[in-house]
């Protein structure tokens, strides 16, 4: 037997039980881990919430990202071996301190890569790939706006989109957020509790606006990032801390400059596995690097998660944390 946070019925963050749990043995495809760190991300609050439907249903262990060493396979399987280092992000399960897991989702460490690091950022980081990388392929010459530029993707992007040598604006939420994002890449940076974010794009890009927006906010940031976007944009929207978007209007794309819009999620764009591996290894390639640093802010143990949901739903976390067994 092992220990793993279960969800027997939807709701606050009280719902979640530290309970032992039979997990067996790999079967056919499947590798069996034992997790060293565990990533803590907004989406788990969603299936924890209900506003996503756990894919097999209640009882659930929340969680789709962490790191550790796979202690055994079962038939079939290639691409890991036991005592091989490994991280993954997805199927949902991750709060445990063994679980199963697809041997086809897990990707192998470089040395130079620490469990904590890769449990912290394999979801952000390879978030924050595909988004600057594929949806929208930032370079120089690009502006974009990031909202929540202090949240966990938002630290990764800001660095990374630096690196690629755009223009980065961040908006957040405190003067302290306000710092973190401007030590992160951010030129930038709006704090929209006293400025108007639309105004101030306005004015840091001289009318000219963004060529991208980035939108992992929703409901208090719609329709005002469509605002910010210069004829022919992209308004990408990822997510949705603020509460979902409940009455999109497609027309205004049209009235607002035949704008772009796009709800993509990182699922998609590493469904298939050579893309997984060029998404995470070009992930460790940057942070190994030193061109995006990956700080590892709050840690909570896993019998903790109550508390490391609270914190996270009450906008006391910045950047990264994780939960160790």
């Amino acid at each position: 037997m092992v220990r793993a946070i279960r969800v027997h019925e939807t709701g606050g963050p009280e719902v979640m039980r530290f309970e032992e749990v039979e997990i067996g043995e790999p079967g056919p495809g499947e590798a069996r881990i034992r997790h060293e760190a565990i990533g803590l991300n907004f989406i788990d609050t969603y299936f924890r919430s209900g506003l996503y439907p756990a894919p097999e249903g209640l009882p659930m262990t929340p969680g789709n990202e962490g790191a550790g060493t796979v202690v055994s396979v079962g038939e079939g399987v290639s691409e890991v071996a036991p005592g091989d280092r490994v991280a993954y992000v997805g199927p949902l399960g991750s709060y445990a301190e063994e679980r199963l897991v697809p041997a086809d989702r897990l990707v192998k460490l470089p040395r130079e890569i620490d469990s904590r690091t890769a449990a912290g950022m394999m979801l952000k980081g390879m978030t924050a790939s595909y988004l600057l990388k594929d949806t929208f392929k930032v370079g120089p010459g690009t502006t974009l706006l990031f909202h929540a530029a202090a949240g966990g993707v938002g630290l990764i992007a800001g660095q990374w989109a630096r690196h690629l040598g755009a223009t980065v604006i961040g908006t957040v939420g405190s003067p302290e957020k306000a710092e973190l994002a401007r030590a992160h890449g951010y030129e930038h940076v709006i704090d929209y509790t006293k400025e108007n974010f639309v105004e101030r794009v306005a004015e840091i890009t001289g009318g000219a606006k963004c060529d991208v927006v980035y939108d992992s906010v929703g409901n208090d940031t719609y329709p005002g990032s469509l605002d910010c976007l210069k004829p022919l944009g992209m308004w990408v929207s990822f997510g949705q801390s603020s509460g979902p978007i409940r009455d999109f209007n497609l027309a205004l794309l049209g009235q607002k400059g035949s704008l772009f819009a796009t709800r993509p999620t990182l699922f998609t764009y590493v469904a298939q596995r050579a893309d997984l591996e060029r998404t995470a290894n070009g992930l460790f390639d940057v942070v190994a690097s030193g061109a995006v640093k990956i700080k590892v802010n709050q840690t909570y143990a896993l019998a903790d998660a109550v508390k490391a949901h609270r914190d996270l739903e009450g906008r006391r976390t910045t950047g990264t944390t994780v939960l160790l067994p």
